[in-house]
């Protein structure tokens, strides 16, 4: 299903606008991804942009109508993207993991990013728009983000874009698959299993206060669920707590 059908931009703001600009006019079939060459106005979670330069890096949106998905189970989306990614990433390098809520990780650098724009209608989910701007060969990084690698940078290796998208296509269909299917026992365990810093130690800000807090999972709404010192169980929902 995702990638069955592929559209090739040369140059655009971003794919998920393209797309929703898209889907205003036109029936699209579900899976169809819009992959860019270069995007100039890329965004990632918390508006924040996305750096990727022209032509080395897969950078593009998919679109998809998980009409099955109950409302309240919205962030099962997300976690089958985030596996997707990683089913993909894990043939390549290891040390893979998801930072909440769908930041891809390589130890403690990012790799790519996810952001997922849904739209209700008559109680149910009548599409979700889901980009994804995962770094392949770009080797250096000039924005101010603190944290970026790329598949190049971690093997030294240079890969052919389009042979990467569809396998990753490929990896993405599978976890969609499971998702529709109602396999939500397999995309939480999953999902809690490569989750960063998850039984970990480590330091926090909300509310601007520093805490020391110990990631144990998410619950069924997508909070992130921490054990904190001194205030015990606590849970955060997404913009509530930054990682340090």
């Amino acid at each position: 299903m995702i990638g069955s059908t592929i559209v090739h931009l040369d140059t655009v703001d971003s794919t998920n606008n393209y797309a929703a600009r898209e889907l205003l006019t036109k029936s699209l079939n579900e899976g169809t991804v819009f992959v860019a060459t270069c995007q100039k106005s890329g965004r990632g979670q918390r508006q924040s942009a996305w750096e990727s330069a022209s032509g080395l890096n897969l950078t593009f949106s998919i679109v998809l109508y998980p009409r099955n998905i109950e409302i309240k189970n919205q962030f099962m989306i997300s976690k089958s993207i985030s596996l997707g990614v990683l089913d993909f990433l894990s043939d390549y390098i290891s040390g893979l993991s998801v930072k909440w809520p769908n930041d891809i990780y390589a130890g403690d650098k990012k790799m790519a990013g996810i952001l997922i724009e849904t739209t209700i209608s008559a109680g149910k989910f009548s599409r979700a728009i889901v980009g994804i701007g995962l770094n392949i060969n770009q080797e250096i990084f000039l924005s101010d983000a603190p944290n970026p690698v790329s598949l190049k940078n971690m093997t030294g290796q240079t890969y052919d874009l389009p042979i990467m998208l569809e396998h990753l296509c490929s990896k993405l269909d599978n976890r969609y698959i499971q998702l529709i299917n109602g396999y939500s026992v397999v995309i939480n365990r999953d999902y809690e299993r490569l989750l960063y810093r998850c039984g970990q130690w480590a330091g926090y800000v909300a509310d601007g206060v520093f805490f020391e807090g110990c990631i144990t999972g998410v619950d069924s709404e997508g909070q992130l669920v921490m054990e904190t010192r001194p205030a015990g169980k606590k849970s955060f929902q997404f913009k509530e707590v930054q990682f340090l």
